[in-house]
């Protein structure tokens, strides 16, 4: 008896369009990002269900292959999937294969991809003192002649860094792997994406102290723009470490 044929992402996807219990269809992944998919690529599929339906679909719950992952979620927690979470940029770029919502599920993927203001403050508070916190540490390892231990801290600082900046502008941090085709297509404001991706590159291979100093006064005049001055003027004198000498 022949082995029956492993799950495709197509032949799934008429099984879904098939079953009305089925409100929602979902890519995320390198399938979502026009121009990065590779021969390694699979299709990460979420599979939102009315709630309270039965339907025969709930099977593939964690279904994962090499060419299919299958989440099958109530519409009730695909709406806070990621809400926070690492999974929040994967929906907010996702790309909607079904929606019988009328444009409701288009809808709740809009709505992760913008931070609301309150959570968007709030966050950028906290990446902002993680990214001084880290930048001090290794401007002061490269005083005290501590090489490795710089660099360590100075690559820890632009993840922090990052996520600071695309708070200010109320979004979620894109993976590394879609950092530069985000910002292809989103550039940050007041942020040269050439540049930026330059200067955040040598600091997280060289700690190069100089230009983390310069990008700090890039980084301070925004934050105070935005509201964030209580959180460096906390670092009292420390922050003459930090700014250009």
């Amino acid at each position: 008896m022949p082995a029956p044929r492993p799950l495709t992402y197509d032949s799934f996807v008429q099984l879904a369009l098939a079953d009305p219990a089925v409100v929602g269809l979902v890519l995320k992944g390198s399938r979502a990002h026009e121009g990065m998919v590779t021969e390694h690529s699979d299709h990460d599929l979420y599979v939102v269900l009315a709630d309270g339906a039965t339907t025969d679909l709930t099977r593939f719950q964690g279904h994962r292959t090499a060419g299919l992952d299958l989440v099958v979620i109530p519409l009730t927690e695909f709406r806070t999937a990621g809400m926070p979470g690492f999974e929040r940029y994967a929906l907010a770029r996702a790309q909607v294969v079904l929606d019988r919502l009328d444009g409701g599920i288009a809808a709740i993927l809009a709505a992760k991809a913008l931070l609301d203001a309150d959570e968007a403050y709030r966050d950028a508070g906290g990446w902002l003192d993680a990214y001084a916190n880290s930048l001090y540490r290794s401007l002061k390892n490269t005083r005290d002649g501590h090489g490795l231990a710089a660099r360590l801290d100075a690559a820890d600082s632009v993840r922090f860094l990052l996520e600071l900046l695309f708070a200010l502008d109320r979004r979620p941090r894109p993976y590394n792997k879609y950092l530069e085709w985000e910002l292809a297509r989103r550039p940050l404001p007041g942020w040269d994406t050439g540049p930026l991706l330059d200067a955040v590159d040598r600091v997280a291979r060289t700690g190069d102290a100089a230009l983390q100093r310069r990008l700090f006064t890039r980084v301070e005049s925004a934050a105070r723009q935005a509201g964030h001055g209580a959180v460096l003027d906390a670092w009292g004198a420390d922050l003459d470490l930090m700014r250009p000498r």
